[in-house]
């Protein structure tokens, strides 16, 4: 386990009981009566433009009123057939500024949005079919392979079982999932949400996932695209970007995602290593699901450090209030400077030189300060991991920046391979994206297919 070199540390002073009661849900489910009254606020705006910016194209005010009309199963089939990964990304979604950030209620003397994620989860929480919701067509005798068993990879491998292939899911890690299995902060996805979700999306049939798959290692791009009549990309970002800095693989200083992962996975959260003080450095949604989760733990000291100022954050301003409830301290215009190390070279702080803007530009001013702390998290973002596209085949991938170069359907430039998710250069970091690209993907993968037999 990754964690390993957090070992020496002390473990938290509560028991794994009292632990586990600070990571139940971030914001409570609503009720029947409170779902009954928040959908009759939604005015069913025609062109509503909550469904305007929804990633996935989810008709908000049709789900709404099915709500209001009690007819909860219609609500989540008209949720689950553009996102069939709904029920999570109701929970997860920065709905602050997207959906909920376009209502109209927001913008008129009320300034109360209606609560949209609340209400997709309500809908998907609360649907009760007798089989599953959705039914393959006829067999076409074609079998895709998906490399990536996270949301983009799950969703593409959905969409094609329902357009009548057969998929065979290629995945690394020993569950399906990717980052809603191992990358969101415990309290907002509670209760095995995740594998729930999993189990639910393959009982639409046709959908085989193979575990401890990793492409680059046991499996060669230039095999699956040989034996299969298409090859799906969803690779994620499994690669932390790296500080550059003297002592930053010394003990005590690690990737967030590592820990959240170890977190997440864990059966006991007392037996988790635990700095009393920590730095996060970092300023997106991972770096404060990690500084709060140490929070709630129980570090006594935990500090948010970020280059800029907190308009520059990626974490959106509900993300920032919740690392102030939690009592993170947030420090911005410092960057990381030295790892500091005690006599045994275990971590012992960090120096920061203090930064300001100069004509747009981003300059150190030459100042330094220290900040001590047992344990140094670094939340700098994820990149594609070289290994993956080792093999000759996948070299030949073009890239933009470090990620995959797809054309407006997600082709590759290797006929026959697409690619989707966060790997992928349009990519923006959320889970709701990804189910896009996966769906769009697999209706693409399904177009070519289709032509490709017509022609024949």
């Amino acid at each position: 386990m990754m964690i390993e070199s957090l070992k020496y540390l002390p473990r938290p002073l509560e028991s794994n009981g009292a632990l586990q009661r600070h990571f139940t849900d971030l914001a409570p489910a609503l009720t029947a009566r409170q779902a009954a009254i928040e959908s009759a606020r939604c005015l069913y705006c025609y062109d509503a433009p909550c469904t305007r910016i929804c990633p996935t194209e989810i008709d908000v005010a049709s789900f709404i009123r099915n709500i209001h009309d009690k007819n909860v199963n219609g609500a989540a089939v008209g949720i689950l057939k553009q996102n069939i990964l709904g029920g999570s990304c109701a929970r997860v979604c920065p709905t602050e500024i997207l959906c909920e950030d376009a209502c109209v209620r927001n913008h008129d003397a009320e300034g109360q949005p209606v609560r949209i994620g609340a209400l997709q989860r309500y809908a998907v929480d609360h649907m009760q079919f007798a089989g599953h919701p959705f039914s393959r067509a006829p067999s076409t005798g074609k079998t895709v392979a998906v490399v990536g068993a996270g949301p983009a990879g799950l969703s593409c491998a959905h969409r094609l079982a329902m357009l009548g292939h057969d998929v065979v899911v290629f995945e690394a890690r020993e569950k399906a999932g990717g980052l809603n299995e191992y990358g969101i902060a415990k309290y907002k996805l509670t209760d095995d949400f995740a594998r729930k979700e999993v189990e639910f999306l393959l009982g639409v049939g046709g959908i085989e996932i193979r575990c401890g798959q990793t492409l680059g290692g046991n499996l060669a791009l230039r095999d699956l695209h040989a034996r299969y009549d298409a090859v799906f990309l969803g690779l994620g970002l499994g690669a932390s970007r790296r500080l550059g800095l003297a002592g930053e693989d010394a003990p005590g200083l690690l990737a967030a995602v590592d820990y959240i992962a170890a977190l997440r996975q864990c059966d006991d959260l007392a037996a988790l290593p635990l700095p009393a003080r920590a730095i996060v450095v970092g300023a997106g949604n991972t770096a404060i699901d990690m500084a709060v989760q140490l929070k709630r733990l129980g570090a006594a000291e935990v500090t948010l450090v970020y280059r800029r100022g907190f308009e520059a954050m990626t974490a959106t301003l509900h993300e920032q209030d919740i690392a102030k409830a939690n009592q993170v301290r947030l420090l911005t215009w410092a960057q990381p400077q030295d790892v500091i190390l005690n006599s045994a070279g275990l971590v012992a702080g960090m120096r920061f030189e203090k930064t300001a803007l100069e004509g747009g530009r981003l300059v150190g001013t030459g100042a330094t300060f220290e900040v001590a702390a047992d344990a140094i998290f670094k939340a700098i973002g994820q990149s594609l991991d070289g290994a993956s596209l080792g093999d000759a085949l996948a070299a030949t991938l073009p890239r933009e920046g470090d990620k995959i170069a797809v054309d407006a359907r997600f082709r590759t430039i290797v006929p026959g391979v697409y690619a989707g998710g966060d790997c992928v250069a349009p990519g923006q970091d959320l889970t709701v994206q990804a189910v896009q690209h996966g769906k769009l993907a697999a209706l693409a993968i399904h177009h070519d297919i289709q032509s490709t037999v017509e022609a024949a």
